[in-house]
């Protein structure tokens, strides 16, 4: 645990932040109204041709390249030390762009114009501008990197921080390809469904990130590195039985996929430990706690709802939404959440260390998955459940919206309190003291 007082973030992070928070708040108020929409479906006739499917293309976008995007990049600033010196004036654009980006991806899916992939929906102008930030962001990391390698203190530093430019060089190219008709189908015609090997193939993906995500913000501890070497090398054998197990055609019925899949569950004591390794601010706990408990929660109901018989009933039901909720809103929320106070100054963490706040968004979340799994599971022996108004199905829907709006008034309080970050003070009293010089500020 860090014990050196931290000075307060700068106007890059501080905006990250704010960036993030707009787009959670945004996305969740497009929650609540999609919620309200399920109930009152004769509301849908009051918005033209803005209604349920659109607008739930723009929720799950905006809290994919939004919410969970944007504070990536203010990792990627701090990791590659671009939020300070000459690189630091950049960064404010770089974040308009991103999302501006998204204000005009949303606008496009409002009238209608998609590629008809999930989470992959850009297509016209849209579909130039997210992978145009994205390069924006390459540039600026890269000169970053190259201004400050001299003073980089360790090659293996060095090596990681140009592997991370490699891989993000071919993100913008890979997302725009991705996102065009003729890439690949909708729906690939060599397999049946999930099977082991894909969901531990993704899962791993995740367990990534969590392994590279202390190297970039915090600090190591006089621990011995046996716990980074067992981690690591769990990861690199359960990588090589991912790749093993093939992707074909093959029914989750095995047991090879199941057992394979079941070896996600390691994870859950191996991430405490190994986060344990790295030195946090005092004021991640409460949050880190709650990550390594919906991390526990995502990688159990993972693996069990992919038993066979249970993922014969809730496959393709409001389950999966609850599943979904659980890593995004939960695990992922969470670990951003780490993030950022982590990145944020001692003077700033308050902004997510509100206790009602804190509650009303993780109870809210863990009440959400409970409906909608009850909800789903009904769904699952009627298809017709949530399709046709009754009863049950009614009262789990205004539970359900109950919980949306604890969530959105959670997240509204942390924007409220980011828009009050000295950071962003700073930045508004500069511009007004160059404004008043006559010196245009972009």
């Amino acid at each position: 645990m860090s014990s050196e007082r931290r000075p307060p973030a700068s106007a890059v992070i501080a905006g990250a932040v704010w960036h993030s928070l707009f787009w959670l708040v945004a996305g969740n108020a497009i929650g609540v109204m999609i919620a309200v929409l399920l109930l009152l479906p004769g509301l849908n006739s009051l918005l033209g041709e803005w209604t349920y499917g659109r607008w739930m293309m723009v929720h799950m976008n905006t809290a994919l390249y939004g919410w969970c995007g944007l504070p990536m990049l203010g990792f990627l600033f701090k990791a590659y030390g671009a939020d300070r010196g000459l690189t630091a004036a950049w960064c404010r654009p770089v974040l308009w762009l991103w999302s501006g980006a998204l204000v005009a991806g949303s606008l496009s899916w409002l009238f209608g114009h998609s590629s008809g992939r999930l989470f992959l929906d850009w297509s016209g102008f849209a579909r130039v501008l997210l992978p145009l930030s994205m390069a924006a962001l390459w540039f600026v990391l890269a000169i970053a990197f190259f201004a400050a390698e001299a003073r980089t203190q360790s090659r293996a530093g060095r090596l990681g921080r140009l592997a991370g430019l490699a891989i993000l060089a071919a993100v913008p190219v890979a997302l725009y390809f991705a996102s065009g008709p003729a890439g690949y189908p909708a729906v690939n015609p060599d397999t049946g469904g999930p099977t082991g090997a894909s969901q531990l193939e993704s899962s791993l993906g995740i367990v990534l990130i969590l392994l590279t995500v202390p190297f970039g913000i915090a600090r190591r501890t006089e621990q011995p590195a046996s716990i980074l070497a067992l981690c690591w090398t769990v990861f690199l054998a359960e990588a090589g039985v991912s790749v093993m197990l093939g992707r074909s055609d093959i029914s989750h019925r095995g047991p090879a996929q199941y057992l394979s899949l079941a070896g996600v569950l390691v994870w859950i004591p191996l991430v405490p430990m190994y986060y344990r390794a790295f030195q946090w601010a005092p004021a991640t706990r409460r949050w880190r706690r709650a990550m390594y408990w919906w991390w526990g929660g995502l990688a159990v109901s993972g693996w069990v709802l992919f038993l066979p018989g249970i993922l014969d009933r809730i496959k393709f039901t409001d389950v999966l939404v609850g599943h979904s909720l659980t890593a995004v809103a939960g695990f992922l929320t969470a670990l951003l959440v780490l993030v950022m106070i982590q990145l944020l100054g001692d003077a700033d963490v308050d902004v997510f260390n509100r206790r009602w706040s804190f509650h009303a968004w993780n109870l809210g979340v863990l009440a959400y998955v409970a409906v909608i799994s009850v909800a789903g599971w009904l769904e699952g022996s009627d298809p017709a459940f949530t399709i046709v108004p009754g009863p049950t199905r009614d009262i789990l829907y205004v539970l359900r919206l109950v919980t949306g709006v604890a969530m959105l008034a959670g997240s509204l309080q942390w924007l409220l309190a980011a828009t009050r970050l000295p950071g962003l003070r700073s930045v508004s009293t500069s511009v007004a003291k160059a404004e008043r010089a006559g010196v245009h500020v972009a």
